[in-house]
């Protein structure tokens, strides 16, 4: 089978967009399935990778992204399916490719779109205007109506797709590499580098930009140091905010680390800290706090956040916290992971329950699935 995905908002220091296409590349060429990815890029360009291959169209810059692009023209996409005839398609991105599910249908191939962030969520942060909610509840009618599914990777994400009564919803939660995220990345030597002359290490992961909420990082910090623990914050990723908090925090015990391309030295620093930190409010998977609890890291998390349905086991017992916007509340909270001994046994535990094999195996279901649909409905 041929298998095309599209995503836009897409960079080459993409987080979870870039480690989702990887990873389902990987898990569909190991089944026999042919791959394509489209992708925004400076020019057209085809490129043969270990997950698949990539196809760059052109694009333009979206301003004060730090980065991201969107794909210039859905005719020219539309040219490229043509050319590759995919037998199925998958959409990362439910705001400007909405056609692209109707144009699949006319053409009898299957086509499923995730939904990777919450408008719901967006417009309460954001714009504090209760009325836009009906666009919302519009916008997501159409576009399940475009669709074959829409896939939600957990509760919070399928939230607003549950109110309209979307029947084509489907939840399928993401996985995490478990292989390269575990506890046995800690490293002693790398641990007492980022410490410097600090005792307990933080880490923040993520893309530095307004809805990830990283300065709430720094707020804890300074929460957790008045409380007189010698902490120090790791900040990794780059974002607009970036070059803001770098000199916001140039008084605090912070470190910026920048962009790591290799997810095995990313792996080593979640696994050598003692805690992870998710504050951004709306996050509607965030693998990152996934890694981090792979590597053993229990994590603190905003409990408006889809962060709040990873941090429990079966049990019950906590894998981490969720927290309130009051900074005083995480550092709390940081003192209550730090004293408990067996939390980071359970948090690998955890993770575990999300692998990509179960991800992969749930999605190449679909398509059979519609087939079957189609040929009942004709």
């Amino acid at each position: 089978m041929k298998i095309a995905h599209i995503a836009n908002f897409y960079s080459e220091n993409s987080g979870g967009i870039k480690t989702t296409i990887s990873q389902l590349g990987i898990g569909y060429g190991g089944r026999g399935h042919d791959f394509f990815f489209i992708v925004p890029g400076i020019r057209y360009e085809i490129q043969s990778t270990a997950h698949g291959t990539r196809i760059s169209l052109p694009s333009v810059p979206i301003p004060l992204s730090g980065g991201y692009r969107i794909i210039r023209s859905n005719r020219e996409l539309r040219k490229v399916l043509s050319i590759i005839n995919p037998h199925h398609i998958e959409v990362s991105d439910r705001l400007t490719l909405r056609k692209i599910g109707t144009w699949a249908r006319r053409r009898k191939i299957s086509c499923v779109v995730f939904s990777h962030e919450s408008l719901d969520a967006l417009v309460r942060r954001f714009l504090k205007a209760e009325f836009l909610l009906k666009y919302v509840n519009r916008h997501n009618r159409k576009l399940a109506q475009s669709f074959d599914f829409v896939i939600a990777s957990t509760e919070f994400a399928a939230r607003e797709f549950r109110r309209i009564i979307t029947p084509n919803l489907k939840k399928i939660s993401l996985g995490v590499n478990l292989e390269t995220f575990q506890p046995m990345r800690r490293d002693e030597v790398l641990r007492k580098s980022l410490l410097g002359e600090a005792d307990v290490l933080i880490v923040h992961g993520g893309r530095l930009s307004i809805e990830k909420n990283p300065e709430q990082s720094l707020r804890v910090l300074r929460a957790v140091r008045a409380r007189g623990i010698n902490a120090k914050l790791i900040y990794v990723g780059m974002g607009p905010l970036f070059h803001k908090l770098k000199s916001r925090s140039k008084n605090d015990e912070v470190e910026f680390l920048g962009y790591i391309a290799g997810p095995t030295k990313f792996a080593s620093i979640l696994a050598s800290a003692d805690v992870a930190l998710a504050p951004g409010p709306h996050e509607t998977f965030c693998l990152t706090a996934l890694e981090a609890l792979a590597c053993g890291t229990p994590v603190l998390a905003s409990n408006q956040s889809a962060v709040t349905e990873l941090l429990s086991n079966d049990a019950g017992l906590p894998v981490g916290f969720t927290c309130s916007d009051n900074p005083e509340e995480w550092a709390h909270n940081i003192q209550r992971v730090l004293a408990d001994q067996g939390i980071r046994m359970r948090a690998r535990t955890r993770a575990e329950e999300f692998s990509w094999n179960k991800t992969i195996q749930s999605l190449l279901s679909i398509p059979e699935e519609i087939q079957i649909e189609r040929a009942k409905a004709a």
